[in-house]
Order: C-alpha cells, then structure tokens, then sequence
C-alpha cells in the first residue's frame, strides 16, 4: 500500500507540475475560432449593448507639454506629446486617420498560441509599425475574447470581464462578457477586442473610483491605455513609473488624464513592465517591471499604426 500511494503522489506531482509548465511556460500555438475576417469596411456596428453609467467630480487638470513631435504616414497622421503630470511622465500618440483598419493587431512571432512572446519593438519591426503599444496580453489567461483585424480566435468568456470593443466604423464601446458573445460582436462588427481593462472613461465620464485596480496591482503603475475622439480620432498613451524620475499612475489619475484629452472612450491595457510605446523605430518610454532596470518585458501582442 505505501509503495502504490508513492508512485501515485509521484503520478499527481508529475501531472501538477506538466499543467502548470503547459499553462505558463510551453509555447503552443493555437487555431482561431473564426478562421477567416467576417468583416468589411462597408459593416458597421448595429449591436450596442452595454452603456456604462457614473458620475464623478469635475477635475481640471494642468497639462505640461514638453515635447512634441508630428509625422504623416500614408493612412496617419501622428503626432507624440510628452507630459508630466503627478509626478509621472506620460506619452500620448494623437494619431488622425482614414479607416479604423489601420489600427491593425499583431502577435508576437505571428502566432496566436499560448506563451508565445517577444518585446514591443520585435513585434513592431516585424510589422513594419510606425508607431505601437503593448495590448492586452492575450496570451496570460485562458479566458476572455479575442478578436483582431476582424477575426476571431478566442470566444470563451471570462465573467464579469469588461472589454474594449473597437469596431469597423471606427466606434469604441467597453462592453461586458457576461452580456453578449463573442460571435455577436464579430457579426456586429467588432475589429478588434481586447480583454484587459477596466473601461476608465465611458460617455466622457470617469467610469473608475479613487480607490479602484487591476488585481493585486500597485497603486502607481506604468500604464497603457488608447482613447476614442471620433471615428477617425484616437490616443495611445502610456506612461512611465516605478523610477525615481516617474512615479507612475493609479488607474484614477490615468481616467483623469485620459479625460483631458477629450476622449468619450477609453480602456486600460496591460500595464507594469508590460507598458511600451514604439515610434518610428525606437522606444519611446522607458519600460521597467521593477525599476532597477530599463528593459522591454516580452509580451503576446501589440497595437499598430
């Protein structure tokens, strides 16, 4: 009896240890869902189901610009401001544009799939971006929707996950898993979704509490976060933290900056090392996980222009 309960503690550690290697460490790449884009330039997006309601004190903040720097591209307008604010510097992307599609996603090593990762600016090089951003890192749960360059790879819900929905049209709404699928939205007209959040500023009201965050995550972080303006009008912003130069932001202070853009619309993405804005070939910020050193974390997908 002891030897056959050994070799069963030694089967049930073997087995514990191979799941969490395959959850967190083997990479695998996976199939999509949808194999094929549903969607068009001429669909819009008929469904929108979810309509965020808050109410917050009116907050007039100081913006300090320091630095500004604009560029056309074929398809964009972009131009990168740096501000510092609460002791944090923050980088904003205003990029002007024809068509929401060319706000493309891509994944690291091209490959959607399980702990596949590579740096911002690899993924970026490799898509030839002029400017990008981290994304949601997909690949860290096994939940929550995915959908990018209107095909969809991932439906299975994660509850009471709150998602960014950017559709054809060039409209943004932040909805709820738990109220609509994510083939609904595909047929809607999503062109990308990404599940990350939460929705920080929804009706151009801030959609967060003073006291709100991600999970277990720090207070003042590096943030992430891309804003809607209009149809042909959005902000990528990201800012530093986690240094003595950049304190970093709570996700309140980054719905307050975000909010003095003018946004109607705007969604945290991943943030702490994973934060990084690439433009025209370099890094703009200075991505850190712990402040001790500046380095890109690698990630499973970005953001693109």
């Amino acid at each position: 009896m002891k030897g056959f309960i050994a070799v069963f503690a030694a089967v049930l550690t073997a087995f514990t240890a191979y799941v969490a290697l395959d959850t967190f460490v083997i990479p695998r790449s996976m199939a999509p869902a949808v194999s094929e884009a549903v969607v068009s330039m001429e669909e819009t997006s008929a469904a929108k189901v979810n309509e965020t309601e808050s109410t917050t004190d009116e907050t007039t903040q100081v913006q300090t610009e320091t630095e500004t720097e604009t560029e056309a591209y074929d398809g964009a307008d972009i131009e990168i401001e740096t501000y510092y604010e609460y002791d944090t510097v923050i980088y904003v992307a205003d990029v002007e544009f024809s068509s929401i599609t060319e706000l493309k996603a891509a994944f690291a090593e091209d490959t959607y799939g399980r702990n596949i990762t590579a740096v911002t600016s690899n993924i970026a090089y490799d898509n030839g971006a002029i400017l990008a951003i981290n994304g949601d890192f997909y690949g860290s749960q096994e939940r929550g929707y995915v959908i990018r360059n209107g095909i969809l790879y991932r439906s299975e819900a994660k509850s009471d996950q709150e998602d960014l929905v950017i559709y054809v049209d060039g409209t943004f709404e932040i909805i709820n898993e738990d109220d609509i699928s994510a083939e609904e939205l595909l047929d809607a007209g999503a062109w990308h979704v990404l599940s990350f959040g939460p929705g920080i500023v929804s009706g151009g009201e801030i959609a967060v509490t003073e006291d709100e965050e991600v999970g277990k995550a720090k207070a003042s972080n590096p943030r992430t976060a891309i804003g809607f303006i209009d149809e042909t009008h959005i902000v990528m912003v990201v800012s530093d933290g986690r240094t003595d130069e950049s304190e970093g932001l709570s996700l309140y202070q980054l719905a307050e900056f975000m909010q003095s853009l003018g946004v109607s619309e705007a969604y945290n993405l991943d943030g702490g090392g994973s934060s990084t804005m690439y433009y025209d070939g370099e890094i703009v910020n200075n991505p850190t996980s712990s402040g001790n050193s500046i380095k890109e974390r690698a990630i499973s997908d970005i953001l693109y222009f």
